[in-house]
């Protein structure tokens, strides 16, 4: 990473992401002017942006113009990257080479999406993992195929013989137990935890209900299972010059964690925390990082809505206050597709699971009145 010039706090921030209202947020708070490249451009988006462009895919021809748009209009060279980038691996070099990442290198970058080479050095460093294979299991027993370039859980299928190589893809046991992530800032040398967070997935577009769904800054991991997670980010944070903020999930088994990946960038957990974290984040990469982070209050879960049939956003429609990255009226979103976010907080982790559940029935229920009884009041 280049030197930041961030030091002025009403400096504008170019934030590349499939979805990038979470970090215009967070850009916001930390007093940021932010420059959206999203593939939604939400309302929420819209109103919290200097300025956006919407996209249809964040591939490089796509990217390219709209960053020339935002230096050429802004001069700025600062850019914060968030998913979506993992399937397009080019553009993060793009980024490198153009701009001043806020975060970890196209190198960092590139070399986490090496799976070999992760388990590899997970091995080297006796971090444990589920059993991973780069060749066809010659039988089922319960392997996955899982893409190299991936995110969110997308394109996880549950492996049979039958199936053909997986090009572009690898092997993986299915492994028992709950899904579990760690958020956490790196200067390069060490990681300061922010805090671990409990997973949930959904069956969506015909997957075997592996894509993220949400998250709860809550789990029921043990002072030495935390200790552990934390000794194993100790060994991987030097090996990868990790910066920023990044997250890091695992599956706990009863009295055993594996690992399943690192995400070099800020991820979908950021939502459950309510500090500076873009400002904790450009610290971080100037190699600032606090001994330790102050302890969370209360509870609070991030969910992603996904629709059941096609619906159409009505004019005027209410939503609910703890609605997130909502859509633009009369847009139609697909059977399937995320309609928007919820974010839920409360005293007590079981609240906020029980009104995430009670607004997304609402919510569902609500639209898909619409749909049939132009009921959306």
């Amino acid at each position: 990473m280049k030197a930041s010039s961030v030091a002025d706090r009403s400096k504008y921030l170019i934030l590349v992401a499939s979805s990038g209202r979470m970090l215009a947020e967070a850009a916001r708070k930390a007093g940021l002017k932010p420059l959206v490249i999203d593939l939604f451009a939400d309302l929420d988006t819209q109103g919290l942006a200097e300025d956006y462009r919407q996209v249809q895919s964040l591939a490089l021809e796509q990217l390219s113009p709209a960053i020339d748009y935002f230096v050429q209009r802004y001069a700025t060279i600062d850019v914060i990257y968030g998913s979506g980038l993992e399937y397009y691996p080019e553009c993060v070099s793009y980024l490198d080479s153009r701009l001043n990442i806020l975060g970890n290198d196209f190198a960092t970058f590139k070399r986490l999406l090496d799976k070999q080479d992760f388990f590899n050095q997970l091995e080297r460093l006796d971090i444990h993992y589920p059993e991973v294979c780069f060749v066809k299991p010659c039988q089922d027993n319960d392997w996955l195929i899982k893409p190299l370039n991936g995110q969110g859980g997308r394109g996880i299928t549950r492996f049979h013989h039958q199936d053909v190589d997986s090009a572009g893809g690898y092997w993986q046991k299915y492994q028992t137990g709950k899904v579990q992530s760690v958020l956490f800032l790196a200067n390069g040398e060490r990681p300061l935890i922010i805090g671990f967070n409990s997973q949930w997935t959904a069956k969506v577009d015909h997957e075997d209900g592996f894509i993220f769904s949400g998250v709860i800054n809550h789990t029921q991991l043990t002072n030495a299972q935390k200790q552990q997670i934390q000794t194993w980010l100790s060994r991987l944070v030097p090996l990868y010059h990790l910066k920023g903020l990044n997250s890091l999930d695992f599956i706990q088994d009863g009295e055993k964690s594996f690992i399943l990946e690192i995400n070099p960038r800020p991820s979908a957990s950021m939502a459950v925390y309510e500090d500076d974290l873009i400002s904790a984040h450009i610290q971080a990469c100037q190699g600032f990082l606090a001994d330790k982070w102050p302890m969370q209050t209360g509870y609070s879960g991030y969910q992603i809505v996904y629709a059941r049939q096609e619906l159409l956003i009505p004019d005027d429609f209410e939503w609910h206050e703890g609605c997130r990255d909502l859509p633009v009226t009369q847009a139609i979103i697909g059977a399937r597709q995320p309609i928007c976010s919820i974010i839920a907080h409360q005293n007590e982790a079981l609240a906020v699971l029980r009104q995430l559940s009670n607004l997304e029935h609402t919510l569902i229920n609500k639209l898909e009145r619409f749909q049939t009884h132009a009921i959306h009041r």
